[in-house]
C-alpha cells in the first residue's frame, strides 16, 4: 500500500511562484508514474502534469506548459511541482497521484494512490 503526503500549498499573488511536494511511502515506486491533478470549485477535475518515475519522461497539460515544472528526487521517493507565473485560473485543490503505466488515469479509481489534496489560491 502506497501513501502520498502532499505539502506546499498556500495563498499567493498573480505572478508569484509556489512549490508543491508529494512524498510516497510504503513501497518503491520505480515502475510507476506520478503526477498532479487539480480541481477548482464547481469545475471538473483536470490533469496537470505527470512524470514517469523510471526515465523521467514528463507530460504537461497545455494550460501549464512553460510555467510549471515537475521533477523527482529518487532517494526521497518525492515529486515536486514548481509553479511559476501563477494566475488566478490556477486556483484549485491540487492532488498528487501514483499509478501504474503511462496512460493518464481518469481519476482516483484508476490510481494506486491519491493524495489528500493541498489548496493553491492565486489572487489577482
Amino acid at each position: 500500500q502506497v501513501q502520498l503526503v502532499e505539502s506546499g500549498g498556500g495563498l499567493v499573488q498573480a505572478g508569484d511562484s509556489l512549490r508543491l511536494s508529494c512524498a510516497a511511502s510504503g513501497r518503491t515506486v520505480s515502475n510507476y508514474a506520478m503526477g498532479w491533478f487539480r480541481q477548482a470549485p464547481g469545475k471538473e477535475r483536470q490533469f496537470v502534469v505527470a512524470i514517469r518515475w523510471s526515465g523521467g519522461t514528463t507530460n504537461y497539460a497545455d494550460s501549464v506548459k512553460g510555467r510549471f515544472t515537475i521533477f523527482r528526487d529518487n532517494a526521497k521517493n518525492t515529486v515536486y511541482l514548481q509553479m511559476s507565473g501563477l494566475i488566478p485560473e490556477d486556483t484549485a485543490v491540487y492532488y498528487c497521484a501514483l499509478w501504474r503505466g503511462w496512460r493518464i488515469p481518469s481519476g482516483p479509481y484508476e490510481c494506486d494512490a491519491w493524495g489528500q489534496g493541498t489548496q493553491v489560491t492565486v489572487s489577482s
